[in-house]
């Protein structure tokens, strides 16, 4: 079996490539290609894996899709079109005009989709040439938009990947004493869009956990959600947000947090590659990279966790706890290969699982996958009317930065920035619209 990395010279493709060494998923790959245009950090990446103390499987370089496409069993894509620079922009861009400045959500999302969906499309056109009957899994953010577009050309061959929803499920799970079984999610009713989802119900033993969850403060101080949104504003929402929500629950103090720090996660992010990228070689490389990803995960979400005195809350062993992306991407390549059935949370087609939404609109929900793909569990109850209004919301403008790129149509981009909770205002929308066009000329492009 062969697995290719398109963006293999990603800062976290060791991760995947550890979990081939070892355990588990040893011996499920045969090899793996590793592709990216940046040659450079594609050298870096081969010295970290050298570097491991473990022997995984035979590697591959290369720069060239049509050369690493052929011959592909599951193809991982995490791309990120702009790069580190890409992102700064998306932030700046947003936050010059008072409006929150972030990667995957809000203005900033948009922008990065826009950039994404039109490169993702052509990797599935030369995958239905190079390697017709390989599965896709997606991590390029906006996980679900570029799933939801990618379905126009590979179908039920895409499936979505996220890993902040399962790290919630275990973290809440394990405050509530409701431990999750191996490759099971009975019992958790989570529902929602990628980075816009709630944890409703952790039933063990025949009892929901959740309320006795939520009614106990000293439980919630025990993770990190918990802490996030606080006691008394979960108690009444009836759920555990998707951390994500901090945007949408918290946009002022969230706005107020970037612009006090000296940089945006994304400036801060390309200062730290900048540094260790250069040091990702000989025999240290391994542990070089090691004490970067530590330092860069601690970072993660950091303008949620920044308490008002301007210091920052640090992460603990739990918070970083949750199986991370690969785990959730390797046991959904296993599935699909072996036909070993499993249940992950998923970015997958909802085909009427929550029925006011469109049958093709892609949600984030528990999923059964096995070698015929990822089917939606039934959801266990309706979501709320909040629920409901904010997916609603969100997928319409999901869905009209999707028909933006697939009909080159400048007007539906528009009315995504426009229809955007966290932009609200057809005004601002022209503003971001214009400013993001002027800063990547090849968004001009796409439209006819």
């Amino acid at each position: 079996m062969r697995l290719v990395i398109v963006g293999g010279g990603g800062f976290r493709v060791p991760l995947v490539y550890r979990a081939l060494s070892t355990g588990r998923y040893a011996g499920l790959i045969d090899s793996v290609v590793l592709h990216d245009i940046d040659l450079p950090r594609l050298r870096a990446i081969e010295a970290v894996l050298a570097a491991m103390p473990l022997e995984g499987p035979p590697l591959t370089l290369s720069t060239e899709l049509k050369d690493a496409l052929p011959g592909a069993d599951v193809v991982f894509a995490a791309t990120r079109v702009g790069g580190t620079a890409g992102r700064v922009i998306d932030e700046r861009i947003a936050l010059d005009l008072g409006l929150l400045g972030q990667e995957t959500t809000g203005a900033g999302g948009l922008s990065y989709a826009l950039r994404s969906i039109p490169y993702m499309l052509e990797l599935a056109a030369m995958m239905q040439k190079h390697c017709p009957d390989a599965w896709l899994i997606n991590f390029t953010n906006p996980a679900g938009m570029v799933t939801q577009a990618l379905q126009s050309v590979l179908g039920r061959k895409v499936i979505g990947i996220c890993d902040s929803p399962i790290g919630l499920v275990r973290r809440a799970a394990q405050a509530a004493g409701a431990p999750l079984s191996s490759g099971s999610l009975r019992g958790v009713d989570y529902l929602g869009l990628n980075h816009l989802g709630w944890l409703r119900g952790l039933e063990y033993d025949g009892v929901d956990r959740l309320p006795g969850l939520l009614a106990s403060p000293e439980r919630l101080a025990g993770f990190e959600e918990g802490r996030l949104f606080g006691p008394d504003f979960l108690r009444t929402l009836g759920a555990v947000p998707n951390e994500y929500l901090f945007y949408y629950y918290r946009r002022a103090e969230a706005i107020d947090s970037i612009r006090a720090a000296e940089q945006t996660r994304g400036e801060s992010i390309a200062e730290a590659q900048g540094r260790s990228y250069p040091e990702l070689q000989g025999p240290e490389a391994f542990q070089r990279w090691e004490a970067a990803r530590l330092e860069r995960e601690e970072g993660y979400l950091a303008e949620a966790r920044s308490a008002p005195d301007g210091n920052q809350e640090d992460r603990d062993e739990a918070d970083l706890a949750g199986g991370g992306y690969e785990e959730v991407a390797l046991a959904a390549m296993t599935a699909l290969l072996t036909g070993e059935r499993t249940e992950l949370i998923l970015n997958v087609p909802n085909g009427g699982s929550i029925a006011a939404l469109p049958h093709d609109a892609v949600i984030e929900v528990p999923s059964s996958v096995d070698a015929s793909g990822a089917q939606p569990l039934p959801v266990q109850s309706p979501p709320t009317l909040h629920q409901l209004g904010l997916m609603a919301q969100l997928k319409a403008v999901e869905t009209a930065v999707v028909r933006a790129v697939l009909e080159g149509d400048r007007d539906q981009a528009l009315l995504a920035f426009a229809l955007h909770p966290l932009v609200a205002d057809e005004q601002l929308a022209r503003q971001l619209l214009k400013g993001y066009e002027a800063a990547f000329p090849a968004l001009s492009t796409l439209w006819r």
